[in-house]
């Protein structure tokens, strides 16, 4: 019986396509204050691995935890969720 690795995923928009290569992602997620009781919206950036260079700026984008692959690129684009509407 082998178990599944759990991988973690998570859902955010493409910031920056100007890295070779990489993608900055921007994850936003709702919490609550801890005394105030308002939810409040949080949000980190992340560096992910785009090996052909397919996602650009305004790109909804899932990404996945992978191992090192530079100081700061531990996650990797694995679909798009929705492509940008340029104007």
């Amino acid at each position: 019986m082998s178990e599944g690795k759990v991988v973690r995923t998570l859902t955010g928009r493409v910031v920056s396509d100007k890295m070779d290569k990489t993608v900055t992602v921007l994850v936003e997620r709702k919490t609550k204050h801890p005394l105030l009781g308002k939810v409040v919206s949080r949000s980190r950036k992340y560096h992910a691995h785009d090996e052909n260079n397919e996602f650009h700026d305004g790109d909804l984008v899932l990404i996945e935890e992978c191992r090192p692959l530079a100081k700061t690129k531990s996650w990797k684009v694995t679909k798009l969720v929705e492509k940008s509407r340029t104007v």
